[in-house]
């Protein structure tokens, strides 16, 4: 039975103990692409100053693009030629009330280009799909059945214990997201960051981020990439003693 956003609108929350999609067959391995929409839409706004033009808003069909490429490179390693690796590309939204009219079309994109979209209505503030996108990931992990993990969000306190228990694992796990908001995934040793700016086609337009190229003529803060304590526990940094220009390949003098 298909399920129409008005119906999500309209109804309750999803049984909590209930999965989020079928399980993943025996010969299969899925490289798992988790969009945390409502997350996402909150960083690009900030980095935006409200809300995105058509030229700022992330493009879906590249990423996909870039999601089937990782899976080719992912499924010319496996070791099990009897296994087929699989792409799976899903986005996790809220829909809140009267909202159905705005986002039917973006939802119906989504899909008509490959992607499964889990859609929860926005009942009150504990009705956000963080705990179903988690339920989603370990449904995937279940038994081995993930090749590949990547989770676009910013949301270190619900996501980054989680992933880096995946990546201990033995599965390689990528966070896709912006670097300003991503300083917990910079940070780990185990989890490998990618700025979506970074991801050929994502954005038809460089995104509007402060940088030394652009510089207001009042100056402008620009934020750590890492929290400082990451020097505690970073194999690369060099102590005290570490010199970013060094480290950036720039030689004294020499600009």
């Amino acid at each position: 039975m298909s399920t129409s956003v008005e119906s999500i609108e309209a109804g309750s929350a999803a049984d909590p103990s209930a999965p989020v999609a079928d399980p993943t067959p025996p010969n299969v391995r899925r490289v798992l692409l988790v969009w945390d929409a409502p997350n996402l839409d909150m960083g690009l706004g900030a980095i935006l100053g409200g809300r995105p033009t058509a030229a700022h808003r992330p493009r879906f069909d590249a990423l996909g693009r870039w999601l089937l490429a990782r899976t080719a490179d992912l499924s010319g390693h496996a070791a099990d030629d009897s296994v087929r690796v699989e792409p799976e590309a899903t986005v996790f939204t809220n829909i809140a009330p009267g909202s159905a009219d705005v986002v039917r079309p973006w939802v119906e994109a989504l899909r008509n280009v490959g992607y499964a979209v889990f859609a929860k209505p926005k009942i009150d503030d504990d009705s956000d799909v963080d705990a179903d996108m988690l339920r989603h990931i370990d449904l995937r992990a279940d038994g081995g059945g993930l090749a590949g993990l990547i989770v676009a969000s910013a949301d270190g306190q619900a996501f980054r214990e989680p992933l880096e228990a995946v990546a201990q694992s033995g599965t390689p796990v990528q966070v896709l997201g912006f670097r300003e908001h991503a300083s917990w995934a910079l940070a780990s040793e185990l989890l490998d960051f990618i700025d979506l700016e970074d991801i050929p086609g994502v954005f038809r337009e460089p995104l509007p981020r402060v940088s030394l190229d652009s510089l207001p003529v009042e100056g402008s803060w620009l934020q750590p990439f890492r929290p400082l304590s990451a020097l505690l526990t970073s194999r690369s940094s060099g102590g005290a003693g570490y010199n970013p220009a060094a480290a950036a390949g720039i030689r004294p003098g020499v600009i």
